[in-house]
């Protein structure tokens, strides 16, 4: 196989990624698509012990760079398709939480909201380079949806 052919394999491979297995393409809201998708595979798959979480996230936040940093070159800087960024934005927004249709719900709608509204530094690190820009705001905002998450379980309910 060419280093071409190769190429253009990883560079479908990482598109696919980037999108969320095609999720992206949704025509109206392709990032509340994505968190859903991200939400989804949180409740469906095993309820592993969070370190394990935390490892798939950071594996998963590390692929999400480089598939995002392909895919941006394809569709532009933090395309709407790229949504590989939501999906690991709504795992960290869940981590060490209990699985609970409450706080899954909850989760989504703040996860959303400050994904949104891009409260510092969120905004601020899309300007960081390559893929790094895409995934990074998300990561912000899921560890602020999961301080609210958090601090709502320990004082509210």
């Amino acid at each position: 196989m060419s280093n071409l052919d190769r190429s253009k394999r990883n560079g479908r491979l990482f598109s696919w990624i980037a999108s969320g297995g095609g999720v992206g393409v949704a025509p109206v809201a392709p990032g509340t698509a994505g968190s859903l998708l991200g939400l989804l595979l949180y409740v469906l798959l095993p309820e592993w012990p969070p370190m394990v979480w935390v490892g798939i996230t950071l594996i998963f936040f590390f692929i999400g760079v480089r598939a995002a940093t392909s895919a941006e070159s394809l569709w532009g800087h933090d395309a709407g398709r790229i949504v590989i960024d939501e999906i690991v934005g709504m795992w960290v927004a869940l981590l060490f939480l209990p699985r609970t249709v409450r706080v899954a719900v909850l989760g989504f709608f703040i996860f959303r909201l400050f994904d949104i509204v891009k409260p510092f530094p969120a905004h601020r690190s899309q300007r960081l380079k390559a893929g790094w820009g895409v995934m990074v705001d998300d990561l912000i905002a899921g560890i602020y949806t999961n301080v609210v998450l958090q601090l709502l379980e320990r004082f509210v309910f």
